[in-house]
């Protein structure tokens, strides 16, 4: 099963991050197949390469909460296996490379996680209780270690920091 991905930019930060379109293609692609989701043949998403200004405002808009994120995620309604687009996965540049810094992570170990996260919150994953929460992720971590990265978790309290509720899903 493949995904087609809309790369979207809309950035000038992001165009000085070097294999941006490889590492979000292998990204999906492991997510896919460490998922066995039941998706719609020839499905497809969008993510959205963008700034803190930007996510801001969608923060805003679509979760009442007036701040940027590191990702959101926008899930197209419907079932997962007729859904020709699955959504939208938004990503601000100076977020990801704060929490990254502060983290003690690489950026595009960081990012990695976002894009696992967000595309998990696309096909119908969430971190609303903290049994949703455990099982993101543990499937989450799974992903990680498949494309060779350490615990995306590791030194945290995840299921501490559970999201806000809203018609799109952010804040790892």
């Amino acid at each position: 099963m493949s995904v087609a991905i809309d790369i979207i930019v809309t950035a000038p930060c992001w165009e000085r991050q070097a294999g941006l379109d490889e590492l979000t293609e292998s990204t999906v692609r492991e997510c896919v197949a460490q998922t066995a989701a039941p998706l719609a043949r020839d499905c497809e998403l969008s993510v959205n390469f963008t700034d803190d200004a930007t996510i801001r405002a969608l923060n805003a808009q679509w979760r009442g909460i007036d701040k940027p994120t590191n990702v959101l995620s926008f899930e197209t309604p419907g079932p997962l296996d007729k859904r020709l687009a699955l959504g939208d996965i938004v990503i601000a540049h100076e977020t990801v490379a704060r929490e990254a810094a502060e983290q003690d992570k690489s950026f595009d170990a960081h990012l990695t996680h976002l894009l696992i996260h967000g595309f998990l919150h696309l096909i119908g994953y969430d971190h609303q209780t903290p049994r949703e929460a455990d099982e993101m992720e543990a499937l989450e971590r799974r992903i990680a270690a498949a494309l060779g990265l350490t615990d995306p978790y590791e030194g945290s309290d995840p299921v501490a920091e559970l999201s806000e509720t809203g018609k799109s899903k952010g804040d790892v």
